[in-house]
């Protein structure tokens, strides 16, 4: 099976939430061009609550016309095997994607099906009740060609891609506040550990601080060290 690189990409607050953390002066998007991605990979949910202007060129000013003229820009792929995502016709609108592309399952409803087909959305059927991510980015990478992945998502998708073992890469943008609250909503939701196993061990790569007092953290995932944990 051949996979692409997948590299998580998350803002955080100093206390690891991932609401209420993005504070003005934010390098957050400035980097996502270092990793050159063929694709940005989003969950439902997170796309469902995303800011898509019915007008992005006037809404995003000289940022639209910057990355309209970029050389290669990525492709969306949004995971959302319920079909819960209808707004296709604004996310084709944004700047930041060329194309996108959702990721379904057995059990997505052929009527959602029939939308992305009448929408012109492409779409990869991976696994029964829910999307099989490791056969899904088998296929992007076998019929698209993709090589690297950015996870622009939260916790819940990026706990996923973690517990499967489709991750490579973890890198985050950790800014000078501090959040709070008693939800899950960090950079890696899943069930607890009962033991050390399942602990993921990370190597430190990078280490970049910006004005304002945020922090770039880069790690890999030592995977001979995760399978050993988890043995």
């Amino acid at each position: 099976m051949t996979l692409p690189k997948v590299i998580l990409h998350m803002g955080l607050s100093v206390d690891g939430r991932d609401d209420w953390s993005a504070a003005p002066g934010s390098p957050y998007y400035e980097l996502v061009g270092r990793f050159q991605a063929d694709i940005d990979l989003s969950g439902s949910k997170t796309m469902a609550s995303a800011f898509l202007p019915d007008n992005p060129q006037e809404a995003f000013a000289d940022v639209y016309d910057f990355w309209m003229n970029m050389p290669t820009r990525p492709k969306l792929a949004i995971v959302d095997s319920k079909g819960q995502i209808d707004r296709y016709h604004l996310i084709k609108k944004q700047p930041w994607w060329q194309d996108v592309i959702t990721l379904c399952s057995a059990a997505t409803p052929k009527s959602h099906l029939a939308y992305l087909e009448e929408q012109g959305v492409e779409y990869i059927l991976a696994g029964e009740d829910q999307v099989d991510l490791a056969a899904a980015l088998q296929v992007l990478n076998e019929r698209y060609g993709v090589k690297v992945v950015r996870v622009d998502s939260g916790g819940i998708l990026n706990g996923v891609l973690l517990r499967a073992g489709l991750v490579d890469e973890v890198n985050v943008v950790i800014g000078p506040e501090l959040v709070g609250g008693s939800s899950p909503r960090s950079l890696f939701v899943a069930p607890d550990l009962t033991s050390a196993e399942g602990v993921i061990p990370l190597q430190l790569t990078h280490v970049e601080e910006f004005k304002g007092g945020f922090v770039w953290l880069r790690y890999t995932i030592d995977k001979s060290l995760e399978h050993s944990n988890q043995t």
